[in-house]
């Protein structure tokens, strides 16, 4: 699986190359600016790409408008946003497509490799991995959308799969059978408004659907 970074700190950047490397990832690029991102994923076609929110020459947002600009360029492009700030405006702009294939780590909150490279992985095949800092961040709650319908179990449920836990993952986090977590995935669908036929992109749809729906007006970017 090939991955480009776009990473200006040299340490970090080369802890990143030797982690993945080791765990079977292929490092087509590091790229310490966003114009060098950009060149590297026409270039590379990667599978999954890591951004870092700022860049050089003002960190303030040039990373992650560059992933923006990579998803326009390169439609379904997988990114995660790796990083110590959550920037909600921009946030919201990566999940609107609706397409998936979208993370947001925090830096400081990213404590085990395995989860973080099950997160790389997860994104690059579509679906999400999302902190739950960024999801509180993203999120005020609306009474008059479609989420209101959900019950506060469901919610839950619906809140760890936004992170991308499994239904066993869910199951013991929320102490209840696998089963139960399947019959409340089902009825999230349901109440949704997401048909069979949309097979496993239902999954990524709800989580979508949570992450846009549920933000309110008037957030502003961090």
């Amino acid at each position: 699986m090939r991955v480009v970074i776009a990473e200006d700190n040299v340490l970090l950047a080369g802890g990143l190359e030797l982690l993945l490397a080791a765990r079977g990832f292929e490092v087509a690029a590091v790229a310490r600016e966003a114009p060098a991102f950009l060149d590297a994923v026409a270039e590379h076609r990667p599978d999954v790409t890591i951004v870092d929110v700022r860049l050089p020459p003002s960190y303030k947002d040039e990373g992650i408008r560059a992933a923006l600009r990579a998803r326009r360029l390169h439609e379904g492009l997988p990114v995660l946003v790796l990083s110590q700030y959550v920037e909600r405006e921009y946030a919201r702009e990566l999940l609107s497509d609706g397409r998936g294939g979208i993370g947001y780590l925090l830096k400081d909150r990213v404590s085990r490799v395995a989860e973080f490279t099950d997160g790389l992985r997860r994104v690059a095949a579509g679906g999400t991995a999302m902190d739950p800092e960024v999801i509180s961040q993203l999120l005020v709650r609306r009474e008059d959308d479609a989420l209101a319908r959900l019950s506060p179990r469901e919610h839950e449920v619906l809140a760890l799969m936004a992170e991308g836990h499994d239904n066993a993952a869910i199951a013991c986090r929320l102490r209840i059978t696998g089963n139960a977590v399947h019959k409340h995935i089902g009825s999230v669908f349901a109440k949704l408004g997401l048909p069979p036929d949309a097979g496993g992109h239902r999954r990524v749809q709800a989580v979508l659907t949570y992450l846009d729906h549920r933000r309110g007006p008037g957030a502003t970017t961090e």
